[in-house]
């Protein structure tokens, strides 16, 4: 991955699907995570279109912005069609991720916080494997497990991603051990670790019972 020029300074790029690729195999990469290349491709695509806001925003007219992750999972469970029910699982992962993975430090001192979306996304995800294990459609059912399965890992990609020329400072290690101790994150630990934070084990698990 091409490192960034100076923080803060917008890289031209030829391409956003190459940019994102290439961004993502070395953020995967520095996070020590495997993933399966068609599952890379459906997050580079994803990335892709998220790109432009209008594709995040609820289209039904009654709000700007992502619709709420707790209406888009009712839509899911009132669906009449198993063909509706999983187009809105797929998009409650898919906005689950790319927020979760994108906005991670504008969720300080708000109700609800990435460790919401990773749960919500991550269950979304597993649900849609879980329908589509057999068939014509079960290499893209093999794709959503994987999503479901490393759902933090790749959140945490996308935090790199989205912090490329960031530098982190003092200012943010109360996030940084909010976000470590509401999700496990390995990158918040060890970005923690660079700023001379050694969070504990016991208080994770306080934390998390």
């Amino acid at each position: 991955m091409k490192e960034p020029d100076a923080p803060g300074r917008v890289q031209p790029v030829a391409s956003l699907r190459e940019y994102f690729s290439d961004a993502l195999n070395g953020a995967l990469a520095h996070q020590h995570v495997a993933m399966e290349d068609q599952t890379q491709h459906y997050v580079v695509e994803l990335l892709t279109l998220f790109s432009r806001a209008e594709a995040l925003h609820a289209n039904d007219g009654t709000a700007r912005g992502p619709r709420p992750l707790a209406l888009m999972l009712k839509d899911a469970l009132d669906a009449p069609t198993e063909a509706e029910r999983s187009a809105h699982l797929q998009r409650l992962g898919d906005v689950s991720l790319f927020i979760a993975g994108f906005f991670a430090r504008s969720f300080a001192r708000r109700l609800v916080d990435v460790d919401y979306h990773i749960a919500m996304g991550g269950r979304a995800y597993g649900a849609l494997a879980d329908r589509l294990r057999t068939g014509r459609r079960a290499v893209l059912g093999d794709v959503f497990a994987e999503l479901a399965s490393k759902f933090q890992p790749l959140v945490d990609a996308l935090n790199e991603i989205s912090e490329a020329g960031y530098t982190h400072s003092q200012r943010d290690v109360l996030r940084l051990y909010e976000i470590w101790l509401k999700t496990g994150s390995p990158r918040a630990r060890r970005v923690l670790s660079r700023l001379g934070v050694e969070p504990t084990h016991a208080a994770h698990s306080a934390f998390a019972h």
